[in-house]
């Protein structure tokens, strides 16, 4: 078809144009305002209506239009001045809001590594697997904001660290950074400067709890992989004391000494063991034990709740694990409901940060059955928030984005020399009932424990893990050879499977620089970071909503962690600004290894 091009009789944009009617010119109409040409000056008016009254009553004309144009003048004046003294009475109210003076509660939820083609993804899943009509929308949907702008200060494409300090202390900073700023110098959080001006905090996450995000609100360390530290700096052993009321979520590893089973500590310090005798903390690490807190009408708090080793499972493994895990869902409601309570007869209200932490796992294996399922739960959770904050006596807002997107995600997908086919299929990601990570560990136990002859485990592999838990029954003789032969790569090639049936790409198995969306439950009070505004905006608008000064954390952080040395092995930063070891490498030990396919 032919492009559109513009008539030979329409000016070009940004050029003057003669109106016949007029002698004033005005510029291109999106830089002017609507009748631009037919406007006047005071002047100009003034001057008409000295002219209109002379021709009236046959008198001359005085240079400054008469007595009537100098009433005018005062008329004019006066007006004016009421009204800006109106303007000014009317905006002291608003100017007060701004203090927080009343009290107030803030959740920030974080979908780490969730991009918009997420969305479209679990918006078309659900519209299939509930029989809706395409017109049902996902809560999210229906609280869009904006969106967010991701990169770092050394990187196009920011990881997980870099993102979550620029939530916490609205600033940008490298890759790795936990609440650390380019010039190795910590910055305070608005959790800290919350906890420090009374509000009550929580965290609230499906991985580890010293991971990235959680980390760089409450700890202060040069590089996101010294967890072991981060789990100290979180129940209060940083320089600035306890700032944390509440802690839900995975990690137990590294709250336990390394003499211990489970603990994946490189030391024998019992950090669960120093929170409570130390720091007053009740510690639960069991399905049990959450159940106690009777979601959340029976905490004490401060509370430590360490539900699993590591992650959480995936929500696609952990709802036929229920009795084990408690889901974000549950988690959410618990610290809501627990810091609501702690709040009541309290002057301040709470903080409390919650992630969807495992949308970013799902999209680092590239596997779309586990990512829909964590989206899925991570939309219930932020609809039990807006109900909850509806629902509450107390003035609170909910501000939900991602750090980052994950996987290049695309829902369409063509190889070199295949004709196009424009769809996708739902379909394949709701016969999976089990994530690639589920099903890669289930083969290598297989493996481990029975020495069976190759072809018994070829016909295991497929009839147990790719037709009853990968829901597919047309599977390749090479990619059950390949799954026999190369278990450590079977995450990968179990969500290439699926990928490929359901005709979804992928771009990468780590970040991409894609803008994120922003979510919010706060109309008006959230106008500042409508539209597309930096990551380091939404930091900004979290200690403005609180009222919380989150400067002065920063200065006493800086007087007391002064002299700090930054980990051994650590000498700067390359030309391309990435950090660099002692010997030359790149410590990116926390990016998640996969094969190539």
């Amino acid at each position: 078809s032919t492009p559109w091009r513009p008539r030979n009789d329409r000016p070009r944009k940004g050029a003057r144009v003669e109106r016949p009617c007029s002698r004033t010119r005005i510029e291109d109409s999106s830089e002017s305002p609507l009748l631009a040409g037919s406007l006047r000056t005071p002047e100009q008016s003034d001057r008409a209506a000295g002219e209109e009254d002379a021709a009236l009553h046959n008198t001359a004309l005085s240079a400054r239009g008469g007595a009537a144009s100098r009433l005018r003048e005062i008329a004019l004046f006066s007006w004016a001045l009421v009204a800006t003294a109106a303007v000014i009475v009317l905006a002291v109210p608003s100017l007060a809001s701004v203090s927080s003076s009343s009290k107030r509660n803030l959740v920030f939820m974080v979908s780490d590594g969730m991009g918009p083609a997420s969305l479209s993804l679990t918006r078309s899943f659900r519209q299939l697997v509930d029989d809706l009509p395409y017109s049902d929308t996902l809560v999210l949907d229906q609280h869009f904001w904006g969106t967010s702008r991701t990169r770092s200060s050394n990187s196009l494409v920011t990881d997980s660290a870099a993102g979550a300090t620029a939530f916490s202390c609205g600033r940008k900073s490298y890759n790795g950074a936990i609440s650390m700023l380019p010039d190795s110098q910590p910055c305070g959080t608005v959790l800290e400067a919350a906890k420090r001006a009374g509000y009550v905090t929580g965290l609230v996450v499906t991985t580890d709890i010293t991971d990235a995000t959680p980390a760089c609100f409450a700890s202060h360390v040069h590089m996101r992989t010294q967890e072991d530290e981060i789990a100290l700096h979180e129940i209060g052993e940083g320089v600035l004391g306890r700032s944390v009321d509440l802690i839900l979520g995975g990690g137990r590893c590294h709250f336990l000494p390394n003499s211990s089973a489970g603990s994946c500590r490189a030391d024998d310090v019992n950090v669960a063991g120093i929170a409570q005798s130390k720091h007053g903390w009740t510690y639960v690490d069991s399905r049990a034990g959450f159940d106690t807190l009777g979601l959340g009408k029976n905490v004490s708090l401060p509370l430590l709740g360490l539900f699993a080793s590591t992650d959480v499972p995936f929500e696609i493994d952990r709802r036929n694990m229920a009795d084990v895990y408690p889901s974000l869902s549950e988690m959410a409601l618990t610290a809501l409901t627990a810091l609501e309570a702690a709040t009541k007869d309290s002057e301040r209200g709470f903080f409390l940060m919650i992630e969807g932490s495992r949308i970013d796992h799902a999209g680092h294996f590239n596997d779309p059955a586990a990512q829909v399922r964590e989206v899925l739960e991570y939309d219930k959770t932020f609809k039990s928030v807006v109900d909850f904050l509806d629902d509450s006596d107390t003035e609170g807002i909910l501000v939900a984005t991602s750090d980052h997107e994950t996987g290049g995600l695309a829902l369409a997908r063509q190889g070199p020399g295949e004709l196009p086919v424009y769809n996708w299929n739902p379909k394949v990601l709701a016969n999976a009932n089990a994530s690639a990570e589920h099903l890669a560990l289930l083969l290598r136990q297989r493996i481990e424990s029975v020495v069976e002859d190759p072809d018994v485990l070829r016909e295991w592999i497929n009839k147990d893990l790719v037709v009853s838990r990968l829901g597919i029954h047309d599977a390749l003789e090479m990619e059950i050879n390949a799954l026999a032969s190369s278990p450590l790569h079977a995450t990968t090639l179990f969500a290439h499977m699926i990928s490929m049936r359901a005709r979804i790409g992928w771009a990468t198995h780590g970040h991409s620089a894609v803008d994120v969306n922003i979510y919010s439950s706060g109309g008006a009070a959230a106008e500042k970071i409508r539209g597309n505004v930096e990551n380091t905006e939404v930091g900004k608008f979290l200690r403005e909503y609180l009222g919380v000064n989150v400067d002065t954390i920063t200065k006493e952080l800086r007087q007391k962690m002064r002299g700090q040395k930054a980990p051994a092995g650590l000498a700067g930063f390359d030309e391309a600004g990435l950090l660099v070891g002692q010997d030359g490498g790149h410590p990116h030990e926390w990016l998640i290894k996969v094969p190539e396919v």
